[in-house]
């Protein structure tokens, strides 16, 4: 059996398993697996609360009960984005106590409507700024494959609680490669939809200028492209609705770029994985068109000093507004606050600018082809403590997430659409993930393309889905 969040849906429509036993399992796993620190938070009783309310639904309005896609399935919410009714996220700081919120956002509620069950909240480093998830007020997050490495972060305890089975599927969010590089950490299919294509309301403004979205972490492709068609359009702004296109009935033109450059090394077998896919990808098909990063390195520079501004920007708003006590955050993160707080106008605006010519930039690129595969992360994922927070050189953190996965916020900051997922394992069983981008709207493409590496079968998870009996 597929284990996977469709395989669950279809065991408890099929009345193999039930909403509430399979939320009962997925608590008991939770408890199982407390020493991963992938949750942050947890309500069994809303959980099993609302599991029976759909097992009564699918007894009382079996064709409401088979309308929604996941109708059953637990799931998990990110202590960070957009809120979930009843589950008090605080953003992994010390700043906010856990008061529940009593409304969902628009994302959230297209959750339970596809009839998925949250219970509780992952880790996430404060307000996101890691690629690691070890928050100071708890827990420290691990990666279920080898608990002395990182999930990755932002979005680390929901790509932990998924690869190791606690649930199927978890919420998510990416705003310099949160929902990429903890899937990537820890073999999991990450979706990274394009500006405009997800929900960012009601609460949530510019959505930091646009660069973040959310969607979901999940062990398949195939569970990717329904939470991704459960979730899409009509947004209602901030941006323009971009509905995604089908994909183009006709052999693609597939750009590779395998070099990452002198500062940001990426290991032999990573740059092996790509040169695989692209491969793979040609036997089925497709032309290759080889890249150069001299035409990606500048896009990838800017892309990593445009993202440290607009978060700086945002967090000292976010304080400042909120008139928060900056003293009770992590060091790191107070050095953001005072960067943002220390920023001139001017240079806020000209990164914003350049942002722009990002875009423009790596549109040229899809005029020869119209996908790009690359390396997702440089190295293994690291261990824990490599991305410490209790400093001040803002510079030298970012610079260790760049090293650490030098295409992830280029897809941020144009605003285009990248999945990551798994294409073989290293030496030591860890996966080797690969990144696919792809212009406005091409979400679809993306998709097929990962299920057709995916269809090869090189990776496998280690761990199964509580509640589905293998």
């Amino acid at each position: 059996m597929f284990q996977d969040a469709t395989a669950l849906a279809g065991s408890i429509r099929d009345g193999r398993t039930s909403a509430s036993e399979a939320m009962q399992a997925a608590i008991d796993a939770a408890a199982r697996e407390e020493a991963l620190g992938a949750i942050a938070y947890l309500d069994t009783g809303m959980g099993i609360e609302a599991a029976r309310r759909l097992d009564v639904e699918r007894q009382s309005e079996p064709e409401r009960f088979n309308a929604r896609v996941f109708a059953g399935v637990p799931t998990l919410a990110k202590d960070l984005g957009g809120p979930f009714a009843g589950l008090p996220v605080a953003a992994g700081s010390r700043l906010f106590d856990r008061r529940k919120s009593g409304l969902d956002s628009d994302l959230a509620g297209r959750f339970r409507d596809a009839g998925l069950v949250p219970f509780g909240l992952t880790t996430s480093p404060e307000f996101g700024l890691s690629l690691a998830s070890e928050p100071a007020i708890g827990p420290l997050c691990r990666n279920p494959l080898d608990r002395n490495r990182t999930p990755g972060g932002s979005s680390g305890g929901a790509a932990a609680a998924v690869a190791a089975g606690i649930v199927a599927i978890a919420h998510a969010t990416d705003a310099g490669g949160s929902i990429r590089v903890p899937a990537a950490c820890c073999g999991l299919v990450g979706l990274k939809p394009g500006r405009g294509a997800m929900p960012a309301g009601p609460f949530f403004g510019n959505h930091l200028g646009g660069i973040a979205s959310e969607m979901a972490v999940t062990r398949s492709v195939r569970d990717a492209a329904a939470i991704f068609e459960a979730l899409e359009g009509p947004a209602r702004g901030p941006f323009a609705d971009a509905p995604s296109a089908a994909p183009p009935e006709r052999p693609l033109r597939i750009g590779v770029l395998t070099d990452t450059g002198a500062a940001y090394p990426t290991t032999a077998d990573r740059v092996q994985a790509v040169e695989d896919a692209a491969k793979f990808l040609e036997g089925r098909g497709h032309a290759i068109v080889p890249l150069a990063w001299q035409d990606f390195a500048p896009l990838a520079d800017t892309s990593a000093k445009v993202f440290g501004n607009i978060i700086a920007a945002n967090l000292a708003a976010l304080i400042d507004g909120l008139a928060l006590d900056a003293g009770k955050t992590e060091k790191m993160t107070q050095a953001f606050i005072n960067r943002g707080r220390t920023m001139p106008a001017t240079e806020l605006w000209k990164s914003l600018d350049a942002g722009v010519r990002v875009s423009h930039g790596l549109w040229s690129q899809f005029d020869s082809v119209d996908a790009i595969v690359t390396p997702m992360l440089s190295s293994a994922p690291l261990p824990i403590g490599s991305f410490p927070s209790d400093h001040d050189d803002t510079e030298l953190h970012l610079n260790r997430m760049t090293a650490f996965a030098p295409l992830a916020a280029l897809a941020n900051i144009s605003g285009f659409p990248a999945i990551t997922l798994p294409f073989g394992k290293d030496a030591d069983g860890l996966p080797l993930p690969v990144q696919i981008i792809a212009p406005f709207s091409q979400e679809k493409l993306l998709l097929s393309l990962a299920a057709t590496l995916e269809a090869d079968e090189r990776w496998q998870h280690p761990f199964s889905v509580a509640g589905l009996n293998a």
